[in-house]
Order: structure tokens, then C-alpha cells, then sequence
């Protein structure tokens, strides 16, 4: 373990963006190194099994650009995937994989990039069992990631209601609401593990709501039939992460995990085909730091922010996994973005972030816009029954307001564009470039659950969210409907991962909304929750030993040459923005990436309109390259200049995204092509041609310009216990 410190700034090597160059331009398909990991930086993991370069160069056509814009390589499969009975597969794998003695486990080091709920507790984990933990962030305290935000819960098979669950019926729920976009083995060992969270989370002390008579209670979430989801009013999130974040703490105060606030990844260190540490910046002092490992795990969280209006906060962004995505770590299925239906909708052109609603809300709530267009304009209290469209319960009677998010929030969508949306219209740009007024919210409504239950008892289940709401927009939704509409939340894509959670490049572990194993095309509500738990407290621990009881491994020194090349990259790129000298802010290309991208590439996709997203996109990314300004200096907080490095890095995410969309020429789950959907407007998959995971490999070089074209390797989706249909909620 070793730590060297260089001030930001300070002689970079002198390498400017060529403005000639664009990113259309195909780049050598450099490939994976499947053979020998350690002919090259970007190794492949002994879990992923996909042609080298030379191969793919010899298939032919194969290697062909595709749409000008990518090509497709050879299948990659997940080789570490246990078979045979799905109910004992988990515990079979964990019984083959090879264990490390307590006195060798000292010996081994970790390090940990998020503190979420992923992070964290595979932090608190790790560092129990006695490796050697370095856990970096970038807030500044652990207790501040972006997990705390989360709501509505967290799902679990304990069956406490007796109304038919079973760690099948997740199981099947996940799959069929991912819209058969997911592995089997991973989303039963996710149902399976569920049960364990809530028994470690309850002896933690976390404070879930309780019955009357004291037993733990539940309520439902989208998609469901049945109430499964275990939650602390609205704050499930935060109660949470607390407790992981204590269970962090103490191990801090044993000394088996090292704490890094406020330090941002900018590089991974790949030595010999194989993660061996990462680049950080002090976002306090400015200094470059060194820090090297075993073996790196990624729990940096998702991409929301691309969008740039999203429920995320600020600071999320996707650079530890985009910078992994750069060394040779796959992206898994990049255009699967989740958009949730119950968000406070956007008020103007001047805000930076959208609020959620809990989905929880919908359990009690009625969602609803006026018949008549006519009507938008009045108060909903003076709208009668009759002219009310309470919309899901008439189209989706079976589950009514609890269908799952991607299909709530199309419809909403829907009413809107019909002209029946409510509240102040806010100006949109059409695909057809002209600017137009729309009110993009419905309604949701309490007044038949305050009937029912009386306020005491609403007000019990949801008054922190109630109070949110009318702290936000100055109304009362006690007596006034709240109104909502869909905005960005959670995205399913992230980095490819093994049924080990082990990315493409050896050493390097992806854990919770980071990578993309578990939810395919769409999400579940009070699902994510359950994953990066799952993923920290119970799967990662069991399969990450199996890497390092392949250690003691080679020490590696800052002055290798391959940590020495990664420092570099990082100071030169901080140094061309703080000397780019241009005219615009980052903001202002952010905010148009973002809008962009919600018009393009948002709740409804189109070939001619992800085109054009592309175009404009790259247009915007020599921009951004050659007309940035960057005030301030790298020696000391600057917040300016963070931004620079994470917008960067999600212009070119954004691209990816909108290729993997455009070659996606299907609807499922989140992904919706307006091409493809069936005579009453619901998603139409194409099983034939599109199961699999899109797993797409970077080609370009370092120049920031250089993309290359992505090599498309398709992973197949086999389905054994659950058989595949459309979709229906109705």
C-alpha cells in the first residue's frame, strides 16, 4: 500500500485537444486481452470470455462499421455463472469459491471508491473480516451519499404479510419488471439475499416502521401484487446508510479501514492487465494523490446526471466508471435509464435538480388529469368525478396506480402530450426545433385515502414527504393534489460485471448501481436499496475472495511505469481546463448535453431523432474541448474545475448512450423506440434479435477527442425458469 502527492498542476505534459479531429473518426480496434492480461493495459477477466483484437479482425464483415458508428465483436459470456438447480447455485458458488486464512487476509489490500449504501458496507465488510481498506468519497463524510436520499423502502421476500411472496416471487416480479432484460442467477441470488438485509439491518438498530403489535411492517411498490417492502417512513435511505455508515466507522476506529473525504477518482491504475489502484485528487488542497491495492471496487453510484436535471444530486456523476470504461472495463447496456413517475415537475429554465416523491406514495395516492382539456386551467377540487381520467386504474386494472415506473411514467407522458396536462406550461424545443408551451404534470391525489384512513393516519405514513412537497411548492397537498410528472432517477446500465461482480479487467469489482447486473431494462421500485446491500454486505465479500487468494500479489511503487503514465494523464487533463481560456461555463454545456439527451434519448427514442442527438453531441464535445473556461486554479477547492472532469467524461457517456440506443431497434422496460411498441402503445421487445446485454468495449485513444468506435459484444440472455412474454399489467 503506498501513497505519493503531487500538487495539481504542477508540469503536466503539454497535450492539447485537436479541434480537426472529431469523434467520428474510427480508431484502431485495439480489443481485449484475453489471452495474456499482461500483454496490455486492458486485461479481461477470467469471467468474461470474449475474441482478441486480431480475432475480431479476422471475422470479416464483422468488423464493419455499423451505422458509421460502431462495430460488433464476438459474443461475450459470463463463465463464472454457477448452473443447476437455480436455489443452490449461490451457495454452491460460495462453498467453491477459494478462502483466504484470517492471518493472510491482513496482508491483502482493498480499495473502495463510494460510500453509498454499496460502498459503505462492503467497506464495513471487508475491513470486519480483516483486509486492508482504503474507502474514498467524494463528500465530505461518508454519511452524505447520494443512498441517503432514497425514500419508499427496500424489498425483501419475509412473506410478513402472508399474501403469497416467496423468494420465487421476487425472483420472477424482478425479472418480468425488468422485462426479461436480466440474468436469471443473478436476480434469484439478489431475492435470495434480500431476507438476510433486513435481519442485519434490524441488529443494526435501523429503525423500520412497525405495527401496531410490533412486528416489522410493509407496504407495496410498483409491479407487485403483493407488500414486500420494508421501510422508516420516507427516510428509508438515510436510516440506512447510517447504519451501514456506523458499521464503516467502527472499522475506521479499529484500523482496518483508511478514510478518504473528499477525494475524487480520476484514474485507474491498470499495472500488467490488472486494477491495481487509482488516481485521486484532494478536493481540498488540490494535491494529486497515488494510492494503490490488490484489488479496486467500484461503488460510485449511476449516471443520472447526464440528463442534467435529475433526481441525483450534484455531484453525481460517472467518472470512476467511465475512466475504468477508458482502460478496457465494458459498459453494460448504457441506454437503460429509468425514469420515475413521481417527481415534483419542473417549474422553469433556471433550476439545477428535480425532487422526488417517494413511489411509496402511490400506494395510497390517485393519479389523475381532467378529461376535458378544457378543465387544465381549474382548481382540481372544483373538477367533479366525472370528469376526472384516473388513467392507470382504467388502463391497468389489476395493479391500477402501482404499475411498475418505466410504464406509470410513459403514460403520464402520454396525457400530457394529449393536452391534458396541469400546472404552469414551461417552454419545450420540439424534434422539429421550435418552441412550444406544455404543462407536464398530473395529479395525485390523497382525498379518497383521507377519507378513508383520516389525516392522522396519512399524515403517519407520508407526513415528512407531505411536508417536502409543500415546503417546495407553497401548496398543501393535504387539500390540494400534489402534482407530479417523470423525471430522471436511477440508471440500470453500468459497468459489465461476472456473476463475481468482476469487471473485464481483472481486479477490478463493480458493486450496486455502478454496474448493471441485476434490473435489466427497468428497475423495480425499493429494488436499488436492496442491491447495493445485497451487493456490499453479503455477494461481494464471498466472491471477492476468490481473486485475492490468488495474493500475496507483486508489490507495484508509484514509480512504475504504468502509475506514473496514469498520474500524468490526470495532470494534463486538469491542466488543459484550468488553460483552455475559452468562453463558456461548464454549466452551460452540461445543461445542453442534458437537454439534448431528454429530448433524444429520454422517455421516448426514435432513429432519426438519436442521429441527430449524436451529431449535435459530438458537435458539443469539440466545444466543450476547445471553449471552455475554467476560472480559478487546480492548488485549492475548486468546484468549477471538478465539473470540467465529470462533464467530459459524461459527453462521451451520453454518445455511447445514444449509440446503444440506436442499435437497440426495440422497446423494453425503460428503452422505449417509438418503432417499435404495440397497437395500444405498450413496449414491443424482440426477443429474436435482442436478448442479450449489449457489453460495449472503448477503442480510442487518450486524446480527448479520439472515441474510436465502440466494439459491440453481445452477451445472451438464457431464460430456464422463467418463460418469456410481453409484458402485461392489465
Amino acid at each position: 500500500m503506498s501513497e505519493q502527492k503531487m500538487p495539481s498542476g504542477q508540469n503536466p505534459a503539454d497535450s492539447q485537444p485537436d479541434p480537426e479531429e472529431t469523434a467520428a473518426s474510427p480508431a484502431e480496434d485495439t480489443g481485449s486481452r484475453v489471452d495474456d492480461p499482461a500483454q496490455a493495459p486492458a486485461g479481461t477477466s477470467p469471467g468474461a470470455r470474449v475474441a482478441t483484437a486480431q480475432q475480431r479482425s479476422d471475422a470479416g464483415d464483422r468488423g464493419n462499421l455499423v451505422h458509421g458508428l460502431y462495430r460488433e465483436g464476438d459474443p461475450i459470456a459470463d463463465t463464472k455463472a454457477p448452473d443447476g438447480p437455480i436455489e443452490t447455485r449461490w451457495e454452491r458458488h460460495k462453498f467453491e469459491n477459494a478462502l483466504v486464512n484470517p492471518a493472510n487476509r491482513r496482508k491483502l489490500s482493498v480499495i473502495i471508491v463510494g460510500t453509498g449504501l454499496a460502498g459503505a458496507s462492503a467497506g464495513a465488510t471487508l475491513g470486519e473480516a480483516g483486509y486492508h481498506v482504503k474507502s474514498f468519497c467524494y463528500q465530505d463524510s461518508p454519511r452524505r451519499a447520494h443512498s441517503i436520499a432514497a425514500q419508499g423502502g427496500i424489498n425483501a421476500a419475509k412473506n410478513y404479510k402472508g399474501d403469497g411472496d416467496s423468494v420465487y416471487r421476487l425472483f420472477y416480479d424482478t425479472v418480468k419488471g425488468g422485462d426479461y432484460r436480466s440474468r436469471e442467477s443473478n436476480v434469484y441470488r439478489l431475492a435470495e439475499v434480500s431476507r438476510n438485509i433486513i435481519d442485519q439491518c434490524v441488529a443494526q438498530g435501523v429503525p423500520f416502521a412497525r405495527e401496531y403489535g410490533g412486528l416489522l411492517d410493509n407496504r407495496s411498490f410498483g409491479g407487485v401484487q403483493v407488500s414486500r417492502t420494508f421501510y422508516a417512513r420516507g427516510q428509508t435511505g438515510q436510516q440506512l446508510l447510517i447504519g451501514a455508515y456506523q458499521a464503516l466507522e467502527r472499522q475506521i476506529a479499529a484500523g482496518t479501514v483508511e478514510m478518504y473525504s473528499r477525494h475524487e477518482m480520476l484514474e485507474l491504475v491498470v499495472v500488467d492487465g490488472k486494477a491495481r489502484g487509482i488516481i485521486a485528487r484532494d478536493m481540498v488542497t488540490g494535491e494529486i494523490e497515488t494510492h494503490l491495492a490488490d484489488v479496486v471496487v467500484l461503488a460510485s453510484g449511476g449516471y443520472g446526471n447526464v440528463f442534467f436535471l435529475s433526481t441525483n444530486a450534484m455531484g453525481c456523476n460517472v467518472t470512476a466508471a467511465w475512466r475504468a470504461h477508458r482502460k478496457g472495463a465494458y459498459f453494460g447496456n448504457p441506454c437503460y435509464t429509468q425514469i420515475h413517475p413521481t417527481c415534483i415537475p419542473q417549474h422553469g429554465d433556471k433550476q439545477s435538480k428535480l425532487t422526488l416523491m417517494s413511489e411509496s406514495l402511490r400506494n395510497d395516492g390517485r393519479i389523475w388529469v381532467p378529461k376535458r382539456a378544457e378543465d387544465c386551467d381549474k382548481d382540481p377540487r372544483e373538477i367533479p368525478e366525472a370528469d376526472r381520467d384516473y388513467y392507470l386504474e382504467r388502463i391497468y386494472p389489476s395493479f391500477g396506480n402501482l404499475v411498475p415506473r418505466d410504464i406509470a411514467s410513459r403514460q403520464a407522458k402520454n396525457m400530457c402530450d394529449e393536452g391534458r396536462g396541469v400546472g404552469p406550461a414551461i417552454s419545450e424545443t420540439g424534434p422539429d426545433g421550435q418552441e412550444r408551451m406544455v404543462r407536464r404534470g398530473v395529479y395525485l391525489d390523497f382525498a379518497d385515502a383521507i377519507g378513508r384512513l383520516g389525516r392522522d393516519a396519512v399524515e403517519a405514513k407520508y407526513g415528512n414527504l407531505f411536508d417536502m412537497y409543500a415546503r417546495i411548492t407553497g401548496e398543501d397537498p393535504y387539500s390540494v393534489p400534489m402534482r407530479i410528472y417523470p423525471a430522471v432517477h436511477y440508471t440500470m446500465g453500468g459497468l459489465w460485471v461476472d456473476y463475481d461482480l468482476e469487471s473485464t479487467i481483472p481486479g477490478l469489482f463493480v458493486a450496486g448501481e455502478a454496474n448493471f447486473s441485476d434490473h435489466g431494462a427497468n428497475r423495480l421500485g425499493a429494488s436499488a436499496l436492496m442491491q447495493g446491500l445485497a451487493d456490499g454486505y453479503f455477494v461481494l465479500p464471498n466472491t471477492i475472495r476468490d481473486y485475492l487468494a490468488h495474493g500475496p500479489f507483486e508489490p507495484v511503487t508509484p514509480e512504475h511505469p504504468a502509475v506514473v503514465e496514469a498520474r500524468q494523464n490526470v495532470e494534463t487533463r486538469l491542466q488543459h481546463f484550468l488553460t483552455c481560456n475559452g468562453e463558456r461555463s461548464v454549466d452551460s454545456i452540461h445543461k445542453e448535453l442534458g437537454a439534448i439527451m431528454w429530448e433524444y434519448c429520454g422517455m421516448e427514442r426514435t432513429e432519426e431523432g438519436l442521429k441527430h442527438a449524436i451529431e449535435r453531441i459530438r458537435a458539443l464535445k469539440n466545444e466543450f474541448w476547445t471553449n471552455l473556461r475554467v476560472l480559478g486554479s487546480g492548488n485549492g477547492l475548486n468546484q468549477s474545475l471538478e465539473k470540467a472532469g465529470r462533464v467530459a467524461d459524461l459527453i462521451e457517456l451520453g454518445e455511447l448512450m445514444c449509440i446503444d440506443a440506436l442499435h437497440r431497434r426495440e422497446s423494453c422496460g425503460g428503452h422505449f423506440r417509438a418503432e417499435s411498441q404495440t397497437e395500444d402503445g405498450e413496449a414491443l421487445r424482440h426477443d429474436d434479435e435482442f436478448a442479450y446485454v449489449a457489453a460495449w468495449e472503448f477503442t480510442g485513444g487518450e486524446r480527448p477527442t479520439d472515441m474510436g468506435a465502440p466494439v459491440l459484444h453481445k452477451e445472451d440472455l438464457v431464460y430456464e425458469f422463467v418463460e418469456m412474454k410481453q409484458r402485461s399489467y392489465k
